[in-house]
């Protein structure tokens, strides 16, 4: 009985100490995860006021009127601070306290901060801030126009807007000194892409006020405005456009044509200007979120080309085209069969028909989608001759749609071959899915909403092409030799982004080899080649990400056999947000672990 006694009391005791010790554990695990949250919430505060813009276009408007010149010395330091403080913080924490979706946070963090000190090391950006394709000033435009993030609802979004323009004109001033320096240092733009950015300009430093691209917000104010808050906000813009804007468009177009464009460079790759091999090196990890190297890049272009080439060989035999694969890419190109519309009216009306299609098929495949609104536009006039197909994200509060935009400069001899693979790419369920989806998802820190990692979201807009056929789409063997074409592309610009960056290529080199393995129209590959001499690397993503996603499907359904249900792996591939392709492929391995030892338990 006293044995009996003894050892109850010594199992009291010992259990005691192991809940004092669970206590004790929970309390450091809550202790750990309470100050990642201050870090990430600290990180993303900072973050909006370094970058208002960004903050803008995420629906946060509480900076709407400032515009940081972010090429000058200071700014750069203060990025240079807040990375550096931000890394050290969360490599402070231990992440064997975490649970695991706050392990990925971290990680994610660590991969931000070290990815973008790096890209602070390189003079490049801060040389060369302006090309025909993603610089400010035509971001500006966009928000300008007054169709944009910028809000335009109250006296007071019209002034903050004002005041953005001053910052944003002290931004162009310093474009032109750091060009100019960058003109003595070897850092300058392809001469074929400076002509490019020339009329961009021309086009903004011409006309008055009142047919001026900034003075869209004027032609649209709102109801609510009294007469005299409407007669004096119109002066104060005609004002800015007349004395601020156009001058400053005006100098710039001026300094482009006379001084930069003669010191352009002949060669298209980035190799050419100082520290630009490292750069490249720098942009496939940033952009792809890959260690391969260019060479293994180049390699994996062209045996994708080869492997889509003979399915596209099996479409081509399909429809009765008699001749080779080049000669059938020039009659798709060339098909007046295939260009019906004479207004951009049309061709919207054609995606929007493509939209009712598919939609009966979506829960076939996923489980959760968006609640965040979705509409179909046309490109703005001032911007879409040199634009390609673009998704603008909504806000994160629901208040502005997901926007898919589609440049019709001549709806005569726009071909719809391949419009079907497009919408999934840039719309639903590309990025319309994939973005909303992390801005709607409550369980991830706010920083995770706003991230970008081209491996990841291009990828899953690449992958999503290949879902048409389980949405009813591909029906006509065109359309699906458009998805066919689609992938053809992205296989191709593993070959032409390398090969003029890492390998030697001319730009005309370039466009001769997308010439000869993809149907793409010579305009279009132009605009193609000088889009990834303008970007290096960023061209490289889609396909990387794209097999990658697909390999992990591949990998999941072998491992989980009947298991396996395809909304669930979407789910989970959709409900991380945008992360490095690394940690993706982790996560994914993870479930499918949890989801065998679940199955051997049944």
């Amino acid at each position: 009985m006293f044995k009996k006694v003894i050892t109850a009391l010594l199992l009291g005791l010992v259990l005691t100490g192991c809940k004092d010790e669970n206590t004790n554990q929970e309390d450091i695990a809550m202790a750990a995860g309470a100050k990642l949250d201050t870090i990430l919430n600290n990180y993303y505060e900072d973050g909006l006021r370094l970058n208002p813009i960004s903050a803008t276009t995420s629906g946060d408007m509480r900076y709407n009127d400032r515009f940081p010149n972010s090429l000058s010395d200071d700014y750069h330091d203060s990025l240079r601070d807040y990375y550096t403080t931000y890394r050290d913080k969360v490599q402070a924490i231990d992440d064997a306290n975490l649970a695991e979706s706050e392990k990925m946070s971290r990680e994610i963090l660590l991969w931000e901060t070290e990815i973008n000190l790096e890209g602070l090391e390189f003079e490049k950006n801060k040389y060369m801030p302006i090309d025909q394709m993603w610089s400010v000033n035509l971001f500006m435009g966009q928000l300008a126009s007054g169709m944009g993030a910028q809000p335009f609802n109250t006296v007071a979004d019209y002034r903050n807007w004002l005041k953005r323009v001053d910052g944003y004109l002290t931004w162009m001033t310093s474009a032109e000194e750091r060009m100019r320096e960058g003109m003595a240092k070897g850092y300058v733009l392809p001469v074929s892409l400076i002509t490019k950015v020339i009329p961009q300009f021309a086009s903004m430093a011409e006309g008055n006020a009142e047919n001026h691209l900034f003075f869209g917000p004027v032609n649209n104010f709102p109801e609510n405005f009294s007469e005299e808050e409407k007669t004096q906000l119109t002066e104060e813009y005609r004002q800015m456009i007349e004395e601020k804007v156009i001058p400053a468009y005006k100098k710039m177009h001026d300094f482009m044509t006379e001084d930069y464009l003669p010191e352009g460079r002949e060669s298209s790759g980035i190799a050419d200007i100082p520290g630009g091999e490292k750069f490249y090196r720098h942009q496939i990890k940033l952009y792809a979120t890959t260690n391969m190297t260019a060479e293994e890049i180049h390699q994996l272009g062209l045996q994708e080309v080869e492997r889509i080439s003979e399915e596209m060989i099996e479409v081509k035999e399909q429809v009765g085209f008699e001749g080779s694969l080049k000669k059938f890419f020039n009659y798709v190109r060339e098909n007046k069969e295939l260009m019906p519309y004479s207004s951009p009216e049309e061709v919207i009306a054609n995606f929007e028909d493509i939209h009712q299609r598919m939609q009966p098929n979506l829960n076939k495949l996923f489980n959760v989608k968006p609640k965040t609104a979705f509409e179909v536009r046309r490109t703005e006039e001032f911007r879409e001759s040199s634009a390609s197909a673009e998704y603008n994200p909504g806000s994160l509060d629901g208040t502005r749609p997901g926007i898919f935009y589609v440049p019709v400069p001549d709806a005569a001899a726009y071909n719809v071959y391949s419009d079907e693979s497009l919408f999934l790419h840039e719309a639903i369920p590309g990025h319309h899915y994939q973005i909303s989806l992390t801005q709607e998802n409550e369980d991830l820190p706010d920083f995770r909403k706003t991230l970008w990692y081209s491996g990841y979201g291009e990828g899953w807009a690449l992958y999503s092409e290949s879902l048409g056929k389980e949405l009813g789409l591909y029906t006509d063997p065109y359309q699906y030799f458009g998805m066919l074409g689609a992938e053809m592309h992205r296989a191709v610009r593993l070959v032409v982004d390398t090969g003029p960056h890492s390998k030697g290529w001319t730009r005309e080199e370039a466009i001769q080899y997308s010439l000869d393995n993809e149907a793409e129209s010579e305009a279009s590959v132009i605009s193609e080649i000088e889009r990834y001499m303008a970007n290096p690397g960023q061209a490289l993503s889609y396909k990387i990400g794209q097999l990658k996603i697909q390999e992990l499907r591949d990998k999941a359904r072998t491992a989980l056999g009947d298991q396996f249900d395809i909304r669930e792996y979407h789910s989970k591939v959709l409900e991380t947000g945008a992360v490095p392709l690394q940690l993706l492929e982790n996560k994914i391995d993870r479930w499918v672990e949890e989801a065998q030892a679940e199955g051997s338990q049944e």
